[in-house]
């Protein structure tokens, strides 16, 4: 399927937008960063923004998980590395939270 073409006002329409969407993201995973918002907190946000977080971002967002501890807990809780919060099943969410309220 073809790209519709835009006009360069629907472009920066659309540009906007995705920059609007991405200081959204970016907000949210500093608030789980500074401790603002917890991860279950955020697993149970019900809005487009919080459901488009891939799951190994918001692990990293929280103190002392990086890249590694992520893996281990999204492999530990059988979530796929290229999921995204909104796409995660009752257990998925469960396992997450029990594994970093520890």
């Amino acid at each position: 399927m073809a790209l519709p073409t835009l006009t360069p006002e629907q472009r920066q329409a659309a540009l906007a937008k995705a920059a609007e969407t991405r200081a959204a993201r970016a907000k949210l995973l500093a608030d789980v960063r500074s401790g603002a918002i917890t991860f279950k907190e955020l697993l149970e946000r019900d809005d487009e923004i919080a459901k488009r977080i891939k799951v190994s971002q918001a692990l990293r967002a929280l103190p002392g998980v990086g890249s590694v501890k992520a893996a281990q807990l999204m492999e530990r809780a059988d979530v796929d590395e290229a999921r995204r919060l909104g796409g995660l099943g009752a257990q998925q969410r469960r396992k997450l939270i029990e594994a970093t309220t520890r």
